[in-house]
């Protein structure tokens, strides 16, 4: 009986797509508008059946929401930042602020556990909606207000991307001198969108299996560099420094809310909402510390390694780095290298998994085209980007995403209030015979304009490298910070408002 109860969970879980669109004889429930189009190909049938997911934006019904491997959930976000975009994050805090090591940890660990809780709490609305995260924002932002931050989160996701892909990149090509940075770009790309192509259940695979060979190499790493962690200097900082560095601790992980319930809404409603949570926040913070104390202690030391700063060189090379700290063991080195150069794969897959939900949120119409179309989309805007920005503006293009993250923390915000002041916390308000439909949906306009008002004084808190504000001037950066509170308290009142016009009720 165990046996039996074993297969029928795994099957329940490894066909989840395949069952909800073929158990129906409209198979455009997965893509709606389509009853005679794509979905009637061989081809696209074939793809089904070989377990390629199909569905975009529409939502699970609550009878298809099957998924009991709740775990799974660690697994994705764990292996997307367990990579060297996280240790190469924590080299931030050295580079561009001047932190010591102890700072730098505990800039780290501090504001990670406060970064890490909206995108974890935003998980555990998956299983009780049954909607991408984009759409449930409908419900807050309306059919057409939600393009706007779909558009900012589909820049700050490519650039992400891009990011990745250059860091993937330059670690790959650091183990031959016969490749090139672009060479090793195009196979971490080609490597990602597989698996991203083939969407939800291969993506889980993926990730509850890549991190372990991760991990081993940074072992190995600490292993025979780890006595050159303590070679570094103490340095004397303005107190504010540290505060000024964590705006980019949360930078990264506002982007993660924007994506947070795309991974879990197959999940069964019936699923307990804190378990959800811990998975997910612990599957965040875990390798994001680690790592990023790890990239602040590699930095210190490697003015003081001569390897390790050659490795490192004038263009900050991480990849080239890891490889100085791997050289020790010589081939097995190059080999962890190669599998360190990998890591951002997972991250990149999960990145454009959810950039297929942002672009047919951006121009609803293409809600009619399969998922997996994005997927190739994502990949050739970010491909060619990766191999030009290697080289030319990857320092540009990290400032620009620091410079308009400030919209993530508000959109936070406004979600929160609508769902747990006006909604009441009630998840049977997400009505999903409304979902695509502009005139019953929120008009919107209160949740945009709440995001906007509050930039009148995120402006003045700002403190980046192309702007500084009066205010981020002599305190630092708080205009993140500051976002979140601003837009949710003005929130209140423009919904009201909006409300009483729109004649809408709950």
């Amino acid at each position: 009986m165990m046996s039996d109860n074993h297969l029928h969970e795994k099957n329940s879980v490894t066909d989840i797509e395949k069952d909800s669109a073929l158990a129906r004889d409209d198979l455009s429930v997965i893509i709606p508008g389509d009853k005679h189009g794509w979905l009637s190909h061989p081809l696209a049938k074939s793809l089904l059946v070989w377990g390629v997911e199909e569905r975009g934006t529409v939502p699970v019904p609550e009878e298809e929401r099957m998924d009991t491997q709740y775990y799974k959930i660690f697994f994705v976000w764990f292996s997307m930042n367990f990579n060297i975009l996280s240790f190469s994050s924590g080299t931030l805090g050295p580079i561009v602020f001047g932190l010591g090591l102890r700072d730098s940890c505990l800039v780290i660990l501090f504001f990670n556990i406060l970064a890490c809780a909206l995108p974890a709490y935003l998980n555990t609305w998956g299983p009780r909606t049954g909607m991408r995260q984009m759409i449930q924002s409908r419900y807050s932002f309306g059919y057409f207000g939600i393009i706007i931050p779909a558009i900012l989160n589909l820049i700050g996701l490519c650039g992400f991307n891009i990011l990745n892909g250059i860091l993937g990149g330059q670690a790959l090509a650091s183990v031959s001198s016969n490749m090139s940075w672009d060479v090793g770009i195009v196979i971490i790309f080609v490597i990602a969108l597989l698996i991203s192509f083939m969407g939800y259940r291969v993506l889980n695979w993926y990730e509850r299996v890549s991190w372990f060979p991760v991990l081993i190499a940074f072992l190995v790493a600490l292993g025979v560099g780890g006595k050159n962690l303590y070679m570094f200097n103490q340095q004397n900082l303005h107190p504010l420094l540290p505060f000024l560095a964590s705006h980019l601790l949360l930078l990264g992980s506002s982007y993660l809310s924007a994506m947070a319930s795309d991974f879990t809404m197959y999940y069964s409603p019936t699923v307990s909402r804190s378990t959800i949570f811990w998975y997910a926040y612990l599957g965040y913070i875990v390798p994001i510390v680690l790592l990023q104390c790890l990239g602040a202690a590699a930095v210190l030391a490697a003015p003081n390694v001569p390897s390790w700063n050659e490795g490192y060189g004038t263009e900050g090379n991480v990849g080239g780095l890891l490889e100085a700290m791997l050289s020790p063991v010589g081939n097995f080195g190059k080999f962890l290298t190669v599998l360190l150069s990998l890591s951002v794969t997972g991250n990149i897959a999960c990145t454009l998994y959810s950039i297929c939900f942002n672009f047919q949120v951006m121009i609803p119409a293409m809600s009619k085209v399969p998922r997996y179309v994005f997927s190739i989309v994502g990949t050739v805007i970010a491909l060619p980007l990766s191999i030009v920005g290697a080289h030319k503006f990857y320092t540009a293009l990290t400032n620009f995403l620091s410079l308009i993250g400030y919209w993530a923390s508000a959109y936070g915000a406004v979600l929160l209030v609508e769902h747990h002041y006006f909604r009441k916390g009630d998840f049977s308000t997400y009505n999903h015979a409304i979902w695509n439909v502009p005139g019953r949906l929120p008009w919107g306009a209160a949740a945009i304009t709440a995001c906007i008002l509050s930039f009148a004084l995120i402006i003045p808190c700002m403190d980046q490298v192309w702007y500084k504000g009066p205010i981020g001037a002599t305190s630092g950066d708080v205009g993140f910070e500051v976002a979140f509170p601003l837009a949710g308290i003005l929130y209140v009142p423009l919904r009201k408002l909006e409300l009483k016009y729109q004649n809408t009720r709950y």
